[in-house]
């Protein structure tokens, strides 16, 4: 009998204790407050957004390419299009590789769309299965930019820039 009194009165005595540890395990898988979009054109903010928005919609992708434009107000725009659009469409070209997700976006989302549009003109039908191509903008350049890229077998996501 006190053997088992003393059992109870140890186990009653640890539960608060591996409680307590399950709480704060708990606590510490708290996620942090998206970044806002930007309301400016600031490159190093919309840097960090796009990233933010990227990072919580990477699932499990096992690469990341990131495309993103500056503010078209700013030094070397067109030389940094073309060099995104090189590199996009050398990606795409190449035909992707299951596990990869390939996110476009930028302070301009019609001109983003553009990027997106035009490096999938190239792609082999059925060349990109097992990729998700994110698309970060208006809803209003969503639709031409899914259009381009299913024809590959790529998936297509869609994230409201806000």
């Amino acid at each position: 009998m006190k053997m088992s009194t003393r059992l109870i009165l140890a186990a009653c005595l640890t539960l608060p204790v591996l409680v307590a540890c399950k709480k704060e395990e708990q606590t510490q898988t708290v996620e942090a407050a998206p970044v806002a979009k930007p309301a400016t054109n600031d490159d190093n903010a919309w840097a960090e957004y796009l990233t933010d928005v990227v990072k919580r919609n990477v699932g499990d992708a096992t690469s990341v390419y990131l495309y993103t434009l500056p503010a078209a107000d700013s030094a070397d725009y067109e030389g940094e299009y073309a060099r995104q659009l090189e590199k996009a469409q050398t990606d795409v070209m190449r035909g992707g590789v299951e596990g990869t997700l390939l996110a476009y976006g930028s302070p301009d989302s019609a001109k983003t769309a553009d990027l997106a549009v035009t490096s999938f003109e190239a792609a082999q039908p059925g060349s990109m299965k097992g990729v998700r191509v994110l698309f970060i903008g208006n809803p209003a350049d969503s639709d031409r930019v899914k259009a381009a890229v299913e024809p590959s077998g790529a998936v297509f996501q869609f994230v409201e820039a806000k």
